[in-house]
C-alpha cells in the first residue's frame, strides 16, 4: 500500500497489449488514480465494475460508451461511469486517459505488489 501522500518517482508502465499501457500513479484505500495510454484504434472494451471511475482525456480522440451513451470525447472532455455501470472506450486518434477510482481498484496492483 502506497504510504507516503506524496508519489515522486515514476511507476512503471503495464503492456495490456492491443495497443494499451496502464501506469498506476498514486492511490490510497479510497480513491486511486492511473494513466492509460491507448495507440490509435485501442480498444478499453466494454466493463463494469463495483468502483466508480471518472475519466479525463489527456490527449487523442475517443469514442466512449456509458450505459446507453455514445459521444465522441477530445482533449479536455470527461465521462462518469457509476458503479456497476457498463462503459468502455474505442481509441480513434492515439491518446491517454486519467481514470480516477473509488475505492481503488485491488485487481491493478496485484502486478505492482506481487
Amino acid at each position: 500500500m502506497n504510504t507516503s501522500p506524496f508519489t515522486t518517482y515514476t511507476t512503471t508502465w503495464q503492456d495490456l497489449g492491443g495497443g494499451l499501457r496502464r501506469q498506476v500513479l498514486t492511490y490510497g484505500p479510497e480513491l486511486m488514480l492511473v494513466k492509460v495510454a491507448f495507440e490509435a484504434g485501442g480498444v478499453g472494451a466494454p466493463h463494469q465494475h463495483p468502483h466508480v471511475q471518472i475519466s479525463y482525456v489527456e490527449s487523442g480522440v475517443f469514442e466512449a460508451t456509458v450505459g446507453e451513451h455514445t459521444q465522441v470525447l477530445r482533449t479536455g472532455d470527461t465521462f462518469y461511469a457509476p458503479s456497476n455501470v457498463r462503459h468502455g472506450v474505442v481509441c480513434r486518434e492515439a491518446g491517454v486517459l486519467l481514470d480516477v477510482f473509488n475505492p481503488l481498484r485491488e485487481d491493478f496492483l496485484q502486478p505492482l505488489e506481487g
